[in-house]
């Protein structure tokens, strides 16, 4: 006998009082808190729970009653479904204010330590049309609307190029337009698409293994160069060159057109050989005169324009004067790293992906950056006495880890060179928040600067300077 499911409840005319952690509202029920997708404080709706613990409910909305005086109109037809800008109902003014408030609570709650008034966030001028880099997959089995349920199977098209909805490894969201990257970005998927179906291209099926088409890459650059790579599960000479001449024909614009065959189970092509089809097999990104060569594995902030932004206070956070001797950890494709160049002594960036510091070295060298030196390798066995005695001791620590945050070795590493000033940048104030309490052993946080990449979802970077004590 399996075990029987009690029936989840439905609550009535819940009113919706906040925003929590993730972009979920929050309304409270019997003293418990209850999470809500894509509801607006000040909303009362009746909400059926999907997800029931000992000290919360999860729920989605099922009617609104009444819709809250702050609340907007989605601008996508795909908000809901699409997994992506959770919080478009909100006013970029609200999700500003959210956002600040989760960086506060975090530096606060999970930090504790002593903090300086946090600087006002800084927004994003594009709120639409603000990424450089997407990627679709492509699926035999699309999400079906609703209305689409009452067809007959025969007249639907099941394959799709989009999205993957939200807790669905399965299941595709079909984009007929995204607001998230600007032209040619939707042309060339929809081009692709129609290409493919008219001349009977298989969309992968995740499930069984079986398919021509994985995933499609499109990354642009703010002076207007494109990058498409287009995954094919196996080889296909005639079908592949085929759909890249379409696409080069179509697109003459394109600066780049590459493809990788991946035969693996998994999609990612980090690991895999991507091969230039026509045009040059990186693009360049531009900032203040400085050059970043970009290739189909590189790694690039994904809102050019905030990115500017985000460097500019690190280097004003860092306060340089000509003579200081840099460390940037986690230094990626040097991107930080030949920014700051130009105001250091010396900049020394390691990195553990050994083909981001090769595109470092070169980024430095096409910009006759002379001062900068590179690193490939785990932080935490690199940074040590004999590291630090080669190349001298830091002055300035700029670290920009990824979302989990500093591995515990390294923030000790750091604590055991002194360096007198550390710039953090972070994408996951939580995790941030947590080295700063191991940091605060020796160093104290005087500026806080949180800055929004990505309008219209619950994401916030912030950057920190923190002090000798």
């Amino acid at each position: 006998m399996g075990r029987s499911r009690k029936r989840k409840p439905l609550f009535e005319q819940v009113e919706i009082t906040d925003v929590a952690a993730e972009g979920k509202a929050l309304a409270r029920i019997d003293e418990k808190v209850l999470f809500v997708q894509h509801a607006v404080p000040g909303d009362i709706v009746d909400v059926q729970v999907n997800k029931k613990r000992k000290n919360y409910y999860e729920g989605y909305v099922t009617q609104y009653h009444k819709k809250s005086e702050i609340r907007i109109a989605p601008f996508c037809s795909h908000f809901g479904i699409c997994g992506g800008c959770k919080w478009q109902p909100l006013p970029y003014s609200e999700q500003l204010k959210y956002k600040q408030r989760e960086v506060a609570s975090n530096l606060q709650r999970i930090g504790k330590v002593e903090l300086p008034e946090i600087s006002s966030i800084i927004p994003s001028k594009k709120t639409q049309f603000y990424r450089n880099k997407l990627e679709y997959t492509f699926s035999n089995k699309r999400w079906l609307e609703s209305d689409e349920m009452q067809l007959e199977e025969d007249s639907l098209e099941r394959n799709g190029l989009g999205f993957h909805i939200p807790r669905m490894f399965d299941k595709v969201v079909d984009i007929k337009k995204c607001y998230l990257q600007e032209e040619p970005s939707n042309s060339i998927r929809l081009a692709i698409r129609k290409y493919a179906l008219e001349n009977g291209l298989s969309f992968f099926d995740i499930r069984k293994q079986v398919g021509f088409l994985r995933t499609l890459i499109i990354r642009t650059t703010s002076s207007g160069e494109v990058m498409v790579i287009v995954a094919f599960y196996h080889e296909d000479v005639e079908k592949r060159e085929g759909l890249l001449n379409h696409l080069k024909t179509q697109f003459p614009q394109l600066t780049s057109l590459m493809y990788v065959i991946n035969e693996k189970a998994n999609d990612t092509i980090a690991d895999q050989d991507i091969i230039c089809f026509s045009g040059r097999d990186y693009i360049e990104e531009e900032m203040e005169g400085l050059k970043f060569r970009i290739g189909p594995k590189s790694f690039y902030q994904t809102n050019s324009e905030q990115a500017h932004e985000l460097y500019k206070i690190t280097r004003d956070f860092a306060g340089l004067t000509g003579n200081e001797v840099v460390y940037d950890l986690y230094t990626g494709t040097g991107t930080i790293a030949n920014f700051v160049a130009g105001k250091a002594q010396k900049v020394v960036g390691i990195e553990y992906i050994p083909e981001a510091i090769e595109d470092a070295k070169v980024n430095s060298a096409n910009n006759n950056i002379a001062n900068t030196h590179f690193y490939a390798g785990d932080m935490k066995d690199i940074l040590n006495e004999d590291f630090i005695a080669e190349n001298g001791r830091p002055d300035v620590i700029i670290v920009d880890p990824p979302r989990a945050g500093m591995h515990e070795d390294v923030v000790k590493t750091i604590l055991k060179t002194s360096a007198p000033k550390i710039v953090y940048v972070s994408c996951n104030p939580a995790t941030q928040a947590r080295d700063l309490n191991i940091l605060n052993e020796k160093y104290s946080v005087t500026q806080i600067q949180p800055v929004d990449m990505f309008p219209h979802t619950h994401h916030v970077e912030n950057v920190v300077c923190l002090e000798r004590k």
